[in-house]
């Protein structure tokens, strides 16, 4: 009887590892261009146009890094994408849904997206760096 507790709370204990464990599922992260100076900008279009390119900074997560590219014309988002993002299926399923509420609200004040909460924030916070680097 003395033996049956120990062995009962190690099984548990040994249970909830297993059911806790998430396997990877292949690299941690996929790069869509080579990582540039964060808040780096440039001009696109044909010269006097006003589209400008403006790159947020990479914020680093414990799912990967995310670094997020906008294109603005005068004051207006027309454009965003995802540089840098984890390879996970969450944020593949994610990325399409706040780049459209991006686009939407024209801001980077959009909802987190359920099951990709670390993609999501990390997404509004390299955003906002792009939109706050655009007005310099």
């Amino acid at each position: 009887m003395k033996r049956a507790l120990p062995v009962v709370a190690l099984s548990i204990v040994g249970l909830i590892s297993v059911w806790r464990y998430q396997p990877s599922l292949g690299p941690a992260e996929s790069t869509a261009a080579p990582a540039t100076t964060p808040s780096a900008s440039a001009s696109v279009g044909s010269p006097g146009a006003s589209s400008r390119v403006v790159q947020g900074t990479t914020v680093t997560t414990e799912k990967g890094p995310v670094q997020v590219q906008a294109t603005f014309e005068g004051d207006r988002i027309t454009a965003v994408k995802m540089l840098r993002q984890p390879n996970h299926p969450q944020t593949q399923a994610a990325v399409p849904k706040l780049v459209a509420q991006t686009l939407e609200v024209q801001s980077a004040d959009v909802d987190t997206v359920t099951g990709a909460t670390i993609t999501s924030d990390a997404y509004k916070e390299s955003l906002q760096a792009a939109i706050d680097a655009k007005g310099a």
